[in-house]
């Protein structure tokens, strides 16, 4: 797949031209170019720095090692969202039906933050999936936002996404969003010589390890996000199987807790609501 990739890199040209053209040579200058990027990914860079590309949710990324490499995992963080989404519109019209025509308060569209957006992998899904919703993402380093933003262009959404330079959710107001959402660092130092040595070594620390245990960062997003979101709004975020129950006991005040399943049977997404004003 590596290899695959670099070539596709090194032509310019996506999988099916290379499955349509098996019979192409490479130039001299595109074999050198070639074996430059065999040599940097020999080191362990990873091909998608070397490329500067990666796909999610369908979605062809710029990243850099500015930015956490997005991964195929978090696409559930950006179902479950989708998933609740519906169930809430679901409510909201059956909750249209049952009133007056005349006089009827029509539910606002939805508020979603993402919380530490990197690339804006989640944002952009979020923004192509809910072409109504406002989206505000958030990140603590300059770097990323401006790979965020440069992806938020490319895809013609630009407009569709608010960018904040700050830390979590600081200097938010109280009560303004339906959704926080999040893909934290959650892996603990402890853990560290079990994490790939490339992603140890290449990718940004900050945005892997959380600290000694890898509870840290959601310890401080846990209520901040209860701050910002409506009452009955959801927090959801990625987590590993490592802290799983660590995050349900974290997450004690909540309603409706819920923890799902990646395709490989481990936790990796964790959801909860805000309990509504009574």
């Amino acid at each position: 797949m590596n290899a695959e990739l670099l070539i596709m890199f090194t032509l310019d040209h996506d999988r099916a031209y290379l499955y349509a053209h098996p019979e192409r040579e490479l130039t001299a200058d595109e074999t050198q170019r070639y074996d430059e990027a065999l040599a940097r990914r020999a080191t362990g860079v990873p091909a998608q720095y070397i490329t500067g590309h990666q796909e999610f949710w369908g979605l062809d990324l710029i990243v850099s090692p500015a930015v956490l490499i997005p991964r195929p995992e978090t696409e559930h963080v950006v179902e479950t969202v989708l998933e609740l989404v519906s169930g809430v519109r679901s409510k909201q019209n059956q909750y249209q039906s049952q009133k007056p025509r005349t006089g009827v308060s029509v539910p606002h569209d939805l508020r979603i933050v993402d919380v530490g957006t990197g690339s804006g992998a989640i944002a952009l899904a979020l923004a192509k999936g809910l072409p109504s919703a406002e989206i505000h993402a958030t990140d603590i380093s300059p770097e990323a936002l401006e790979v965020a933003r440069a992806n938020a262009a490319r895809h013609e959404l630009p407009s569709r996404i608010e960018f904040h330079h700050t830390d979590l959710l600081h200097s938010f107001p109280h009560g303004e969003f339906d959704f926080v959402v999040s893909n934290p660092p959650y892996v603990g130092e402890s853990e560290e010589d079990s994490v790939q040595l490339e992603v140890r070594k290449f990718e940004p620390r900050n945005a892997v390890f959380a600290g000694p245990t890898g509870l840290e960062v959601i310890e401080r997003l846990i209520p901040q996000a209860q701050t910002v979101l409506r009452p009955g709004g959801w927090l959801v975020f990625e987590i590993s199987g490592t802290i799983a129950e660590a995050v349900r006991r974290q997450l004690g005040g909540w309603t409706d807790v819920r923890l799902t399943n990646d395709l490989q049977g481990i936790a990796r997404v964790a959801a909860a609501k805000k309990p509504s004003s009574r």
